[in-house]
């Protein structure tokens, strides 16, 4: 096994579980890996820590093991269905309701550069990481061990999400089973999916709980949906009792796919009306008031240099989308940019608030649900935050 062995002091992070290693904590390796071997890291005393995959970067290691445990199919699968276990804990593998979730979470379930998420029959992987890569093969064959007959396809869509390098020599398709027309039920409202084209790997599993939340406000509303995709949020509107729902999004295949689903779930033609538009610039010109906004765009800001600029965009942006809330409204306000924390966040909204001179109250802060878990020894888990105001 190589041995990757750390500077002297830079150990303590990894002993406190955090899964990343930096290259600069680095002090020597025994032999040069190459990228996606598995490694083992060492103190500079040569004291065990911990083992991961090796890649060239800036996270040079991201550590799955602290055990020092053989590393086969075994252990994978071992790891894959700690995860099915805790899924079920939390009443999502066996939910007649609900049958899209996310099974593999990153760090958070312990297998960092891996995402699974299940759709009604199929899993779809995304590899981050070129050492989840190169065991594709394995974790589609560990799925299909702890699935059985409930599993009928696993896809595999990484060429968007790995380094550079590998993504050259990765194509995305299917590992087992073949494509089938899928419809997902979530909290009894219906979605077509389609992992092979959509954003990610097909839907945006992580904001089921914050749609949940909004179906609890919208009886008798008017709502405008941005950023929409696939209409989740406009769909579980409608379903919960909205008078009128508008939804806008900047991709003709978005708004084709947000129709869609509201036509799959019986809304065609009635109290619904797409824009095929840019958000900020549809509400920089719209001249209508609404009952609740929501606000679901991408991430702003990828890296630490974006940030200040990503701030801005974001004040902006909340700062004109409470121009058009009604009084007694509501706002429903999300960032996904990982390196805007939490407390960041709620300030830039807050200075939106102030500059747009509307009276808020903060009613909810939302979060990730229990699917997207967040490995304690890894707060950067914690990517998805948001806020419910209401405007007075």
């Amino acid at each position: 096994m190589i041995k990757v062995v750390l500077r002297h002091g830079k150990d303590e992070a990894v002993r406190r579980f955090h899964p990343w290693i930096f290259s600069g904590a680095i002090k020597e390796i025994s032999e040069q890996p190459a990228d996606g071997d598995v490694v083992e890291v060492y103190s500079a005393k040569r004291e065990y820590l911990g083992t991961g995959h090796f890649q060239d970067g800036s996270i040079t290691v991201r550590l799955f093991d602290f055990a020092h445990k053989e590393i086969n199919f075994e252990f994978w699968k071992e790891k894959l269905q700690r995860a099915y276990n805790y899924r079920t804990e939390i009443g999502l593998t066996d939910n007649i309701q609900t049958n899209a979730y996310r099974l593999v979470f990153g760090e958070g379930d312990g297998l960092p550069g891996l995402i699974v998420d299940f759709y009604n029959g199929t899993a779809v992987i995304q590899a981050h990481s070129i050492g989840m890569h190169r065991i594709k093969n394995e974790i589609a064959q560990a799925l299909k061990e702890i699935y059985g007959d409930k599993l009928k396809a696993v896809y595999y869509k990484s060429a968007e999400t790995l380094p550079a390098k590998a993504a050259e020599n990765s194509e995305d398709g299917y590992l087992l089973g073949a494509k089938e027309e899928t419809i997902i039920t979530e909290n009894g409202n219906n979605f077509a999916i389609n992992w092979e084209t959509g954003q990610k790997t097909g839907f945006f599993v992580d904001q089921r709980d914050n749609r949940t939340l909004l179906a609890k406000y919208s009886k008798d509303k008017k709502i405008l949906n941005t950023y929409c995709y696939s209409g989740s949020f406009s769909v579980y509107a409608l379903n919960a009792g909205a008078t009128m729902v508008h939804s806008v999004d900047s991709s003709k295949k978005a708004i084709e796919l947000t129709e869609k689903n509201i036509e799959l779930n019986g809304y065609a033609g009635s109290k619904h009306i797409s824009f095929a538009d840019d958000a900020q610039k549809f509400i920089e010109k719209s001249k209508e008031l609404y009952d609740i906004v929501i606000l679901d765009p991408p991430a702003f800001a990828k890296h630490n240099a974006a940030r200040h600029n990503a701030i801005q965009g974001y004040k902006r942006l909340n700062a004109d989308a409470l121009r058009l809330v009604k009084s007694g409204g509501m706002l429903f306000t999300f960032s996904c940019s990982q390196v805007i924390d939490r407390n960041l966040f709620n300030s830039t909204v807050i200075s939106a608030a102030i500059l747009s001179g509307r009276n808020v109250r903060i009613m909810h802060q939302l979060s990730q649900p229990a699917d997207h878990p967040i490995n304690a020894y890894h707060p950067e888990g914690q990517y998805l935050k948001g806020l419910v105001l209401y405007v007075e």
